[in-house]
């Protein structure tokens, strides 16, 4: 049946015309697939042969019936592709993508068993502002609102908590549908419903799958009732904070601790659960996530490229300040009233204050197509305009915002050492991480224990750290080594779990040790989808430990993380970039600049 209705349908194109950056680009040679960075980690475009736009688990059906039909690898994609990994990177040149960006209309609420039941391509914003109008609430959120609900699940997405359930939206499935390759009886796909009283090892798997188990259709989280959050920032000299780090997840539900080295100084924030008669109509639009005209976006860009290319320390240093001591003044986009800030604590309903976005563009506007053949190669596809107005400041269609990521979690027992370890680094040249404050500094968010095969082994802090990155694979970046050791000190000293859906290549290797459940993670995959038809030879070496399929070594291939340097060949000699060990890390391998002397220097901290 599912083969016929597929048939059905193919001599109907749906053609959206969208102002958004689509990751999924079509021609008559097949697609291409691109993170919304536009750029992955290894710069290797990303080839499949077609693309689905299923609307219904219907038609979610026919699709992967058609690619496990045909032995096709394939893999979901959500609607702008947010994973800066190769994730949903099919594999060679004839694989199938299906996106949930249609996916995205089902939401219903069982009021009895406090429960919600979402399409998986449903964007989180829109999930938590339509419990919202029942009076429910969906107490994890990513800062991001933009993401689908099945990206998020699937990736270990989060905010950040130590109560309750947690703050990864993983950590509040209850039940999954999955769509998995099936055999030609049963029209090469059928529909799994997995739930914690009939299916808990499965659903213990798929609650963070990593999209290698199979396409979900639908998603069941549990909810709460309604209630407001208070939140309030403050700024704090970092003298005694990796010890109020392990205090502060405690003490605040929601809480999370931008860190700024370089200017020895924290910006806490006070993020609490209120009741609902707590008077306050506060919400949040953080700036950071707002829509940029194009000019202002790319001349940030050049203001940044060219402080790395004069090595300009002192600029740098300068504008971190600037950007931390704007943010308790101006509210850092919290609004007490839906349109001023008048001070702190802000008070608002949940789903107006956990997560935030505004850069998004507006929906596609569709029209349909007549088209001949049983299915064309480029049927279902998205096509662009030309940029014209505001957009997100990291849109791949403009010279704007392009950055690294770098997020682990540390188990809370050893997050103390890890601090002081990078207060050690700090302390030997000060200026060398304010480049870090640009983008907000070290975000630390509290993660905890999690049932999900792929999850978090025990309570523990992610630093998340983001960072310049040049346009030019081989051109180094300004303090490269003080990142890169941090980054191998984290990972590798102090065993640190990577986030699924950021890093760099190397963050993925030797990830056994690091990882709970993998075995069980893998039987699990043998159940679902024993042809691996969901997998790619990037998921395989992840999961698979094969390190030769994460990590490459060739000129350059140490400054985007493509492997570690052990040759200085793999950072940059030819502009002073050589490969030495750590300085507190001894056993880390960095590219340390021993060119000229950088400009400027120093940084007068905030707190002295």
């Amino acid at each position: 049946m599912a083969l016929i209705f597929f048939a059905a349908i193919a001599t109907l194109c749906r053609i959206a015309v969208a102002v958004s950056p689509s990751p999924v680009k079509c021609d008559a040679l097949g697609c291409s697939l691109r993170n919304y960075l536009g750029v992955w980690p290894d710069r290797i475009p990303c080839r499949a042969a077609q693309v689905f736009y299923p609307a219904t688990e219907e038609e979610l059906l026919a699709a992967v019936a058609y690619a496990a039909s045909n032995n096709r690898k394939m893999k979901m994609v959500s609607r702008w592709s947010q994973s800066i990994p190769k994730l949903a990177c099919p594999g060679g040149d004839s694989g199938v993508i299906i996106s949930t960006r249609d996916l995205n209309s089902g939401i219903v609420v069982n009021s009895e068993e406090m429960t919600v039941t979402v399409d998986a391509g449903v964007l989180l914003q829109q999930l938590v502002d339509t419990i919202s109008t029942l009076g429910f609430a969906l107490p994890a959120a990513t800062y991001w609102n933009a993401v689908s609900v099945a990206g998020a699940v699937s990736t270990g997405a989060h905010g950040s908590s130590l109560w309750g359930r947690g703050g990864a939206l993983h950590d509040y499935v209850v039940g999954v549908s999955l769509v998995v390759p099936a055999t030609e009886e049963d029209g090469f796909a059928k529909v799994v419903r997995l739930d914690e009283n009939s299916s808990k090892d499965l659903l213990d798997a798929a609650k963070l799958s990593l999209g290698v188990l199979g396409a979900i259709s639908k998603i069941t989280l549990s909810i709460e009732p309604m209630f407001k959050r208070s939140v309030a920032l403050e700024v704090k000299d970092d003298a005694e904070i990796e010890e109020q780090v392990l205090r502060f997840g405690s003490d605040h539900e929601f809480g999370d601790i931008c860190w700024h080295p370089s200017l020895k100084a924290s910006l806490f924030k006070l993020d609490e659960r209120a009741p609902l008669e707590t008077p306050g109509g506060g919400t949040n639009i953080y700036k950071g996530f707002q829509p940029f005209p194009v000019e202002r976006a790319e001349q940030s860009r050049r203001s940044e490229e060219k402080i790395e290319q004069d090595k300009d320390e002192w600029t740098r240093c300068r504008f971190s300040e600037m950007v931390l001591n704007s943010r308790v003044p101006s509210g850092n986009g919290y609004l007490n009233d839906g349109i001023n800030f008048t001070g702190f604590p802000v008070v608002g309903y949940n789903n107006l204050m956990q997560t935030a976005g505004g850069c998004q563009d507006a929906p596609p506007r569709f029209v349909i197509a007549e088209m001949t053949g049983s299915l064309p190669a480029n049927c279902l596809q998205e096509q662009e305009e030309e940029v014209d107005s505001d957009v997100c400041s990291w849109d791949p269609r403009v010279a704007g915002s392009f950055y690294h990521q770098t997020a682990f979690s540390v188990s809370l027992d050893k997050v103390k050492d890890l601090i002081l370890d990078i207060k050690k680094l700090r302390d030997m040249d000060p200026s060398s991480l304010c480049g870090l404050s640009l983008y907000g500094g070290i975000y630390l968010r509290y993660v905890k224990a999690s049932s999900a095969y792929l999850g978090q082994k025990e309570d523990a802090v992610e630093f998340d750290i983001t960072y310049y990155r040049s346009r030019d694979g081989g051109t180094p970046r300004l303090n490269e080594d003080v990142v890169e050791e941090i980054e191998q000190m984290a990972l590798f000293k102090y065993q640190g779990k990577p986030h699924w859906g950021k890093n760099r290549n190397i963050a993925f290797t030797s990830i056994r040790d690091r990882v709970k459940d993998l075995d069980r993670f893998a039987w699990a995959k043998s159940r679902l989808d024993p042809a691996g038809l969901f997998s790619s030879e990037w998921s395989d070496a992840i999961l698979g430990g094969d390190r030769d399929g994460i990590v490459s070594f060739h000129d350059h291939c140490a400054l985007e993380g493509m492997c570690i340097c052990s040759e200085d060949r793999h950072c940059a000699p030819e502009s002073g970039f050589f490969c030495r060990p750590g300085k507190v890390f001894v056993s880390a391998r960095v590219c340390r600049y021993e060119g000229e002397e950088k400009a400027g220097g120093g940084v007068k901290p905030i707190y002295s």
